[in-house]
This record gives structure tokens, sequence and C-alpha cells, in this order.
């Protein structure tokens, strides 16, 4: 269990700016209880040398996913798009064993934590055994990534996903989705036990794979039974114009405005990739209150598209972002490719930038994920704020992306200096698990998920 503690800092960004000589106090449950700037040294505690940020949440996560890591960048005939990507990603889904989930999990979850993130959003859709039948234990291969969360010492928020057909005009799934079927009452059962099992760091919200995957009149049951829920609930929507045009024919509306019309969205919705979206969905969104959850290198990486990110930001709509694919295990090159893919579209510099506000791109980016995580992981309060988890990065100055920079430009280098490997430490709940860049347990979680590689890629 954690224990009171004080660290103290140089400097600190809070607030959305750097402040010198800061104290920071964590109470016996983990969060602090105590920030202010403008503070000597104090003779008892710990005196961090570097500065602090607070890390992000990884708001979308499928951490089987990193199991095929650059294995997918091959293509022998015709087209490769997201489709074909798929139709590979599930042969790898009907293999892992939980044994395995739980060894390339573990190896995620540190990963992410040398990446800047201390929660991961597990959009969790993977449920049955491998020829589809239920485990005794529902919750099998939910405890796998619990288990695993909990050994890397990362936060968890477990999202069970509803996910009933294989496309608008099928009533079922196809066969190679088979460990995926869940009904509304299934999905609320998993959220339960996993609020009921008292982990630590480990919350739950609920989930749909997308409107392609389940048909309207559960996506209203699950949010009927998901109303007394204190947690998010997250959709994949609009990521690709082949799911947008099918949505058309099926619906007569988009996706988003889809749910828009049917009244769905409200603060606790989290649209996932919302990629192609018009004026009128966006500005609908922001009435709506609910946030998006953008996943830049991954989008890149399945050749989805590029979000209105100008209009999104315009219209004041949270935006928190994930790993999704796993591609990449770090929010800095999120964040840097999220406005370099809007500088190649349009052909101009620093597209996310406010002048006369916010003219730090890396700043603005940052502080949107930053202020959107607590929303996107069903978390009141996030970051080097009073109350909310103490968790915390420190930055190397010495590092080859920091070293020199003056100290304003500290995150701008941070996310456009590259490569880099700028975070040292991470804290979660006041406790590091990870000093000097190493995780004490990295070894023998490495040894595992290579195990667990060789058993799923033989030869």
């Amino acid at each position: 269990m954690p224990r009171p503690v004080t660290f103290w800092t140089p400097r600190a960004w809070i607030g959305g700016a750097w402040h010198a000589q800061v104290l920071l106090a964590c109470d016996a449950a983990g969060r602090w209880s105590d920030i202010r700037a403008g503070v000597a040294a104090p003779q008892d505690g710990e005196r961090l040398d570097g500065a602090v940020i607070p890390p992000l949440v990884d708001a979308h996560s499928h951490a089987f996913q990193r199991a095929m890591a650059g294995l997918a960048e091959r293509r022998a005939t015709g087209d490769d798009d997201f489709w074909s990507w798929r139709d590979r990603m599930y042969r790898v889904a009907l293999r892992i064993t939980p044994d395995q989930l739980r060894a390339i999990a573990a190896q995620l979850y540190v990963e992410v934590l040398r990446g800047g993130y201390t929660q991961a959003c597990e959009f969790h859709y993977l449920q049955h055994d491998i020829d589809g039948s239920r485990y005794a234990d529902p919750m099998a291969l939910s405890w796998a990534l619990a288990d695993a969360a909990d050994e890397a010492g990362i936060g968890l928020t477990l999202l069970p996903v509803l996910y009933e057909r294989a496309g608008f005009t099928q009533g079922a799934l196809r066969e190679d989705q088979r460990r995926f079927a869940t009904t509304p009452a299934d999905v609320i059962a998993l959220h339960r036990a996993a609020q009921r099992s008292g982990r630590r760091h480990l919350n739950a919200g609920v989930a749909i794979h997308s409107l392609r995957a389940a048909p309207a009149q559960s996506i209203h049951t699950l949010k009927r039974l998901a109303r007394d829920i204190d947690g998010p609930i997250h959709i994949h929507v609009a990521e690709q114009t082949a799911e947008v045009d099918d949505c058309l024919a099926a619906t007569g509306a988009r996706p988003i405005e889809w749910l828009l019309r049917e009244r769905l969205l409200d603060a606790r919705w989290q649209l996932v990739h919302a990629t192609h979206a018009t004026a009128s969905e966006i500005e609908g969104v922001a009435a709506s209150g609910a946030g998006i959850v953008i996943c830049p290198t991954t989008e890149a990486n399945l050749g989805d598209g590029l979000p209105d990110l100008p209009r999104w930001l315009a219209c004041g709509v949270p935006l928190a972002i994930g790993s999704d694919s796993q591609i990449t295990r770090g929010w800095a090159e999120e964040l840097r490719w999220l406005d370099y893919g809007q500088r190649l579209a349009l052909r101009r510099r620093n597209v996310a930038a406010q002048p006369g506000a916010q003219p730090a791109t890396a700043a603005r980016l940052y502080d949107a994920a930053l202020a959107a995580g607590a929303a996107s992981a069903g978390l009141g309060k996030w970051g080097l704020e009073i109350g909310a988890r103490a968790d915390f990065l420190v930055l190397d100055a010495q590092d080859q992306s920091l070293l020199g920079v003056p100290p304003p430009h500290t995150l701008d280098a941070l996310v456009f200096s590259s490569p880099g490997d700028a975070i040292r430490d991470v804290a979660v709940a006041g406790e590091f698990v990870i000093r000097d860049r190493r995780h004490t347990g990295q070894d023998a979680i490495a040894a595992r998920f290579e195990q667990a590689m060789t058993a799923l890629w033989p030869g």
C-alpha cells in the first residue's frame, strides 16, 4: 500500500504552465493531498532531479494486438487496407490463450508506462475460448489483463465489448469472430465482476464494438442497463469510409449522425477514431458533451484517413489519445503524428497551435489529451491536481531530445525532437514503477513475452 510521501521538484507542469520549486504531497491512499509552487526544498521527502509532468491516459488499447506489432507490414498481392489487416489480426486473436494474453499484456503495459501512460483503457472483445465456447469463469481473459496490469503497476480501465454481428446486413458473427460474442447482459455482468473485484487501480466501463457489430436495439438496451454505471461508454465509430457508406445504406445516416439522431450521446461516451466526421456531426458531438479518442499512429498504419483536427479543437470536444494496435507505445509520438498528419494534408505547420491562447502545438495537444483523460478512463480527476491519483513522470534533461533545450521549450522538444528517451522515472499512486528507465520486473516479463511470441509465431 502507498505511504504518505512528499516530493519536491525544481519544475513541474501544472495547469498548462511551468512552475518552479514545486512541492507534491501524496497521502496514504496514493492521491495528491498538497501541490504548491514556490516552496523551498523540504528537509524530509524526496527531491526529484528533473522536471515533473503528469502522465497521460492511454484511452484506447487492444493489448493482444501487441503480438502482431511489426508483423503485418508486407503485401504480396492485391490491395492492403484495414479490412485485409483485420483478417490477419483475427488469425492472431483465434490462437491466444489466457496465459499468453497475460504475458503479452504485461510486456505491453511496461512499454506504455515507459511511453508516459499510467492508465490504459482496455477495449476488450476477446472473451471466449479458442473454439468459441465459454470459459468456466467468463472473466478468464479479463483477469489475464488485470493480472498483467497489476504486475506492471499500471492503472486499468476494463471495457467489456458488445459484439453481436459481423456487419449491418448480417445477423450473426463470422466464424473467425467466435471468441468475441457478447450480449448487453454479458457486458454488464463482466463490468460488475470487475468492479466487485476490489483490485487496486482497476475500474471498468462498457463498450460497443461499432454500429456494424451491434443492432440498434442492443445498443439502446446496453445504455439502459448501464444507466447507473459510473464509468465511460466507448465505441469505434467512423474509422473507415466503407463503414460510413455501409451505415448510410443500412440506416440512412452516417455513423456519428446516427448516434446523435438516436440521442445516445452524453458526457460518458467516447467516440474512438471519429475519423470521418462532417462539420455538423462535430458540432453535434460538442453539444452532447461526448469526447473523442484519436489513435494517430494506428490510423496512419491502417490507412484510415485523417480527422478534421482543427474543427474538433475549435469546437472544444474533449480529445484523448490511444495506442490502439500497439505499433507505437508512447504518447509523444502519437501527438507528433497527430499534428504531422494535418501538416501533410493541409501543407501548413503547427496546425494545432492557437495563437493568442496557446501558440505551442505540443502544449495544446498535450493539455487537451491530459484534460480528456479522466472521462475516457472513468476517473474523477487526473493529473497534478489535489484528489487525483499521485501519478507523475520525471524527465531527464540530459536526454538527447532535451539536451540544451531552453526550459520553456521542454514540451516542444519532448514531442517534436525525436528520437528520444526523455522519460526517466514513472510513478503510480506515489510509488515508482520505473526508476532510471528500468522496471523492476522487466526481465521476467520480457522472458514470458518472448515465450508467448515464440509459441504464437513458430519458426
